[in-house]
């Protein structure tokens, strides 16, 4: 057997491999970059055979930083971003060549036509979590009205990673963290729920197996060996999403622990051995079996690459703007920053827009760049302090992903 794991992840910015050794540590790392398609304010598409394209060169370049360690992989296990919505038909070719991501607010008009004939005490009941513009039950729910063809032909609804595993075994499966979070699995049964599926149209048989996270999903198939230049046959698992995969790489996995993981989005969660039902709040089960209550900002590390772009045409890096917001004054020199920059996915008004607030002439761009971060921190305090009002506070908070690089923001959040 062999010494190495590959991982992958589907990041909404990019496709990640490495290279891990038995004892966690990383021996090699690659990144191809993609694109959000954005064609018109609120929607946030992207191309799943990116994802493929991005995978294969990932992981052929971490290979090649070490020789001879293609035969040395004993496992491949995938996470990505969630809820991103894609549909296979019976031979497994995409029915929709782009995709609606988690970020995507095209679904609003279906999420407020659900809570005008479905109680809200229902849904919380049945799902775990309040009807949102996220889940994949509504994202379905408008390719149906609105692509019935590409519908129509759909065998399977694959979330990211479920859908590289598939190009990797030829299998189709959906682990737990992510059918928590579909709004159509029953919390309580931990099965697809038939009655979330009658409420919102989805066809039972849409949904493909549930597994656990850790379970082996297959082995890597001929096809998918030759364009990585692997063996055939290397075990294949399941997967979570890349927030849970987070929370557990970061060692949150006991009742009462905290974590604040800021990629592209900020998520503030507390693990439990129960659930919160609560409006700000979300549920999702964790591999280990916890619940995680979860709040969250959309705008997290996508508001600093908005910045880059918006302010610089990209040719800041990310330290070049934290080492220009450490140049202004706790505060910003009273500018305020909302980070509503594609709408807000669990809150009262999902299509909010982002603005800077009280912007004056005297202001540098070292108080646009530091406000852009204290936007951000004040938003995910907001959030924490609601869903926890009356409950136990975290013991400690983790923090994790590209936001605990920098030390400026982790100082803010403190």
């Amino acid at each position: 057997m062999g010494d190495l794991y590959l991982a992958v992840d589907v990041g909404t910015g990019g496709l990640r491999a490495a290279l891990v050794d038995r004892t966690g540590r990383i021996l090699a790392y690659a990144h191809q970059e993609h694109e959000q398609i954005v064609p018109q304010f609120g929607w946030s598409e992207q191309r799943p055979m990116e994802w493929w394209k991005g995978t294969i060169a990932s992981i052929r370049k971490v290979l090649e930083k070490i020789p001879g360690s293609a035969e040395r992989v004993s496992a491949i296990c995938a996470c990505g971003q969630m809820h991103g919505t894609v549909l296979v038909d019976a031979q497994g070719k995409l029915t929709l060549d782009a995709v609606p991501l988690w970020n995507d607010k095209r679904t609003v008009a279906q999420v407020d036509a659900f809570k005008k004939r479905v109680p809200h005490e229902k849904s919380l009941s049945l799902a775990a979590n309040i009807p949102a513009p996220a889940w994949p039950a509504f994202k379905l729910m408008w390719i149906k009205e609105n692509h019935p063809g590409a519908f129509n032909r759909a065998h399977h609804v694959l979330m990211p990673k479920d859908w590289i595993n598939f190009k990797l075994t030829g299998a189709f499966a959906q682990d737990y963290t992510e059918a928590s979070l579909s709004f159509l699995m029953d919390w309580k049964t931990r099965e697809w729920s038939d009655e979330l599926c009658d409420l919102t149209g989805v066809p039972r048989s849409l949904l493909p197996p549930l597994r656990e996270s850790y379970d082996v999903l297959g082995g890597l198939s001929r096809e998918a060996a030759q364009q990585l230049n692997l063996p055939e046959g290397i075990p294949v698992l399941v997967g979570a999403g890349d927030y849970p995969m987070a929370l557990l790489g970061s060692g949150v996995i006991a009742s009462g622990m905290g974590s604040d993981v800021t990629g592209t989005s900020s998520i503030i969660t507390v693990l439990r051995d129960d659930i919160i039902l609560d409006d700000e709040a979300a549920n999702v089960l964790m591999p280990n079996g916890k619940w995680g209550v979860m709040t969250l900002v959309d705008a997290g590390g996508d508001a600093i690459r908005w910045a880059r772009r918006a302010l610089h045409e990209n040719k800041l890096s990310y330290d070049d703007v934290e080492l220009s917001a450490s140049q202004s004054r706790a505060g910003s020199n009273s500018l305020f920053f909302l980070p509503y920059l594609s709408g807000e996915r669990v809150a009262q008004k999902p299509n909010s827009r982002a603005q800077y607030f009280g912007l004056k002439a005297e202001h540098t761009m070292h108080d646009l760049h530091r406000a852009v971060l204290e936007g951000v921190a004040f938003s995910v305090r907001l959030k924490l302090d609601k869903f926890t009002a009356g409950k136990a506070k975290p013991d400690r908070i983790v923090a994790a992903s590209g936001g605990a690089k920098s030390d400026l923001w982790l100082k803010i959040k403190a």
